[in-house]
Protein backbone atom coordinates (compact mmCIF):
# COMPACT_ATOMS: atom_id res chain seq x y z
CA UNK A 1 0.00 0.00 0.00
CA UNK A 2 1.12 3.40 -0.41
CA UNK A 3 1.31 5.76 1.84
CA UNK A 4 1.32 9.87 1.30
CA UNK A 5 2.94 12.05 3.24
CA UNK A 6 1.01 15.15 4.17
CA UNK A 7 3.17 17.93 6.35
CA UNK A 8 0.36 17.59 9.67
CA UNK A 9 -0.43 21.87 9.33
CA UNK A 10 -1.68 21.39 5.95
CA UNK A 11 -3.86 18.09 6.94
CA UNK A 12 -5.27 20.84 9.71
CA UNK A 13 -5.81 23.47 8.06
CA UNK A 14 -7.37 21.56 4.59
CA UNK A 15 -9.88 20.22 7.38
CA UNK A 16 -10.87 23.39 8.92
CA UNK A 17 -11.57 24.44 5.70
CA UNK A 18 -13.67 22.08 4.72
CA UNK A 19 -15.35 22.37 7.95
CA UNK A 20 -16.09 25.80 7.74
CA UNK A 21 -17.18 25.30 4.25
CA UNK A 22 -19.55 23.42 5.22
CA UNK A 23 -21.04 25.38 8.14
CA UNK A 24 -20.49 28.73 6.33
CA UNK A 25 -23.51 27.10 4.02
CA UNK A 26 -25.93 26.19 6.90
CA UNK A 27 -25.12 29.46 8.75
CA UNK A 28 -26.10 31.30 5.74
CA UNK A 29 -29.91 29.50 5.48
CA UNK A 30 -30.02 30.43 9.34
CA UNK A 31 -28.79 34.16 8.77
CA UNK A 32 -32.44 34.70 6.23
CA UNK A 33 -34.22 34.15 9.52
CA UNK A 34 -31.62 36.16 12.14
CA UNK A 35 -33.36 39.41 11.87
CA UNK A 36 -37.26 37.77 12.03
CA UNK A 37 -39.42 39.30 14.56
CA UNK A 38 -40.53 35.85 16.31
CA UNK A 39 -36.84 35.97 17.59
CA UNK A 40 -37.61 39.03 19.38
CA UNK A 41 -41.24 37.82 21.08
CA UNK A 42 -41.34 37.15 24.88
CA UNK A 43 -42.16 33.99 26.77
CA UNK A 44 -45.48 35.93 27.91
CA UNK A 45 -45.84 36.80 24.15
CA UNK A 46 -45.67 33.43 22.79
CA UNK A 47 -48.33 32.31 25.41
CA UNK A 48 -50.48 34.58 24.84
CA UNK A 49 -50.25 34.35 21.11
CA UNK A 50 -50.55 30.31 21.07
CA UNK A 51 -53.08 27.90 22.46
CA UNK A 52 -51.59 25.63 25.28
CA UNK A 53 -50.30 22.50 24.33
CA UNK A 54 -49.04 24.10 20.78
CA UNK A 55 -47.37 26.80 23.39
CA UNK A 56 -46.22 23.84 25.59
CA UNK A 57 -44.47 21.87 22.67
CA UNK A 58 -42.93 25.34 20.33
CA UNK A 59 -41.30 26.96 23.16
CA UNK A 60 -41.03 24.25 25.89
CA UNK A 61 -40.52 21.31 23.61
CA UNK A 62 -43.24 19.48 25.03
CA UNK A 63 -44.71 16.29 23.27
CA UNK A 64 -48.29 15.62 22.65
CA UNK A 65 -49.97 12.28 23.27
CA UNK A 66 -49.80 9.93 19.96
CA UNK A 67 -52.83 9.61 17.93
CA UNK A 68 -54.44 12.73 19.36
CA UNK A 69 -53.35 15.42 16.42
CA UNK A 70 -55.87 15.33 13.50
CA UNK A 71 -53.20 15.87 11.14
CA UNK A 72 -52.26 12.33 11.72
CA UNK A 73 -54.95 11.51 9.47
CA UNK A 74 -54.75 14.45 7.25
CA UNK A 75 -54.52 13.38 3.96
CA UNK A 76 -55.73 16.47 1.06
CA UNK A 77 -52.70 18.17 -1.16
CA UNK A 78 -51.38 21.39 0.87
CA UNK A 79 -48.38 22.67 2.67
CA UNK A 80 -47.82 22.17 6.63
CA UNK A 81 -46.31 25.08 7.98
CA UNK A 82 -45.08 25.85 11.60
CA UNK A 83 -47.80 27.01 14.02
CA UNK A 84 -45.44 29.77 15.65
CA UNK A 85 -44.91 31.61 12.35
CA UNK A 86 -46.32 29.96 9.37
CA UNK A 87 -42.67 29.00 7.68
CA UNK A 88 -43.39 25.97 5.44
CA UNK A 89 -42.11 22.97 6.75
CA UNK A 90 -43.30 20.61 4.48
CA UNK A 91 -45.72 19.17 1.56
CA UNK A 92 -48.47 16.90 1.88
CA UNK A 93 -46.69 14.62 -0.79
CA UNK A 94 -43.85 14.20 1.97
CA UNK A 95 -46.72 13.08 4.19
CA UNK A 96 -46.78 9.64 5.44
CA UNK A 97 -48.67 6.72 7.97
CA UNK A 98 -45.48 6.05 10.12
CA UNK A 99 -48.24 4.28 12.48
CA UNK A 100 -46.42 6.34 15.48
CA UNK A 101 -49.32 8.72 16.32
CA UNK A 102 -48.09 11.55 14.64
CA UNK A 103 -47.71 13.20 11.80
CA UNK A 104 -44.88 11.87 9.94
CA UNK A 105 -43.04 13.29 6.79
CA UNK A 106 -39.93 11.45 4.73
CA UNK A 107 -38.49 15.02 3.64
CA UNK A 108 -38.13 18.60 4.89
CA UNK A 109 -37.96 22.06 3.31
CA UNK A 110 -33.76 21.57 4.84
CA UNK A 111 -33.40 25.36 4.85
CA UNK A 112 -36.43 26.04 7.20
CA UNK A 113 -35.64 24.11 10.13
CA UNK A 114 -32.58 23.79 12.41
CA UNK A 115 -31.30 20.68 14.51
CA UNK A 116 -29.33 19.90 17.67
CA UNK A 117 -29.20 16.93 19.74
CA UNK A 118 -31.32 15.97 22.54
CA UNK A 119 -30.41 14.02 25.56
CA UNK A 120 -34.07 14.46 27.21
CA UNK A 121 -34.75 10.34 27.59
CA UNK A 122 -30.49 9.29 27.87
CA UNK A 123 -29.82 8.64 24.84
CA UNK A 124 -29.07 11.29 21.56
CA UNK A 125 -31.64 12.08 19.50
CA UNK A 126 -31.76 14.53 16.45
CA UNK A 127 -34.41 17.52 17.40
CA UNK A 128 -35.68 19.44 14.74
CA UNK A 129 -37.11 23.20 14.77
CA UNK A 130 -38.46 25.72 13.08
CA UNK A 131 -35.22 27.96 11.86
CA UNK A 132 -37.95 31.09 11.42
CA UNK A 133 -39.01 30.95 15.39
CA UNK A 134 -37.34 28.34 17.23
CA UNK A 135 -40.64 26.62 17.70
CA UNK A 136 -39.87 22.90 18.87
CA UNK A 137 -41.62 20.62 16.01
CA UNK A 138 -40.18 16.80 16.98
CA UNK A 139 -37.45 14.88 16.08
CA UNK A 140 -36.09 12.94 12.63
CA UNK A 141 -35.07 8.80 12.71
CA UNK A 142 -33.35 7.16 10.39
CA UNK A 143 -36.37 4.55 9.78
CA UNK A 144 -38.48 6.25 7.18
CA UNK A 145 -39.28 5.16 3.44
CA UNK A 146 -37.40 6.04 0.57
CA UNK A 147 -36.25 7.45 -1.29
CA UNK A 148 -35.26 9.16 2.08
CA UNK A 149 -35.09 6.81 5.03
CA UNK A 150 -36.02 10.05 7.20
CA UNK A 151 -39.19 9.96 9.57
CA UNK A 152 -39.57 13.62 10.41
CA UNK A 153 -41.84 12.96 13.60
CA UNK A 154 -43.75 16.11 13.98
CA UNK A 155 -46.25 17.20 17.04
CA UNK A 156 -49.72 17.64 15.50
CA UNK A 157 -50.13 21.15 18.21
CA UNK A 158 -46.60 22.42 16.58
CA UNK A 159 -47.93 22.53 12.72
CA UNK A 160 -50.71 24.46 10.77
CA UNK A 161 -52.26 22.63 7.52
CA UNK A 162 -52.90 24.79 4.71
CA UNK A 163 -54.74 23.48 1.77
CA UNK A 164 -54.22 23.69 -1.61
Amino acid sequence: MTQISLPRRSLLLGGAAVLAAGCSSRASAADAFASSPFRRMTDAQWRAALPVASYQTLRHAATERPFTSPLDDEKRAGTFVCRGCELPLFLSAWKFDSGTGWPSFFQVNPAHIGTKTDFEIGIPRTEYHCARCLGHQGHVFDDGPRPTGKRYCNNGVALLFKPG
